[in-house]
């Protein structure tokens, strides 16, 4: 498995938003929850929570889709690719759809979550699992360890 390598680029499938992080993820999960599988058309959804600083949209317009709640789930307008999701309140971190990357090979899920929700069949790699979300006070913990990680913070490069 590689290291994320720094600053690292990607974008949408047709390439007419890109975008750019620099700084590694604090955490990555794996969503199983039905709203993820309807929306990435699979069993789960994959994020990586980038600090918002170090997050930029390089070229074009993104759209907001999904169902326009809370949670903000932003598109190409053209090929409709879902590319990140921010979150009401949460606005320190935006959740990256890592496979957007251009080299999205360095990627594994360190927590899966909603699997009260999940494909019998599907699995992940994923280190903790819950039923639901993380109680707001254990994802202080799960960034730390995951910082200590083969995929976290200290095998980011650039």
């Amino acid at each position: 498995m590689k290291n994320l390598t720094l600053p690292a680029e990607g974008g949408c499938r047709c390439g007419r938003v890109r975008l750019k992080i620099s700084a590694p993820p604090l955490l990555t999960m794996a969503c199983h929850c039905t709203g993820c599988q309807r929306m990435s058309a699979s069993a789960y959804s994959l994020s990586a929570a980038i600090p918002s600083e170090a997050f930029a949209v390089t070229q074009g317009e993104p759209v907001i889709g999904g169902l326009h709640g809370a949670s903000h789930h932003f598109f190409c307008a053209y090929c409709m690719s879902w590319m990140f999701t921010r979150s009401e309140g949460l606005d320190w971190f935006v959740n990256l759809r890592p496979t957007m990357l251009d080299d999205p090979s360095w990627f594994t899920p360190f927590i899966e979550t909603w699997t009260s929700e999940k494909l019998p069949w599907a699995s992940t790699p994923a280190v903790h699992s819950y039923e639901a979300l993380p109680a707001m006070e254990e994802y202080e913990k799960l960034i730390i360890e995951f910082a200590g990680s083969s995929n976290g913070a200290g095998n980011a490069s650039g």
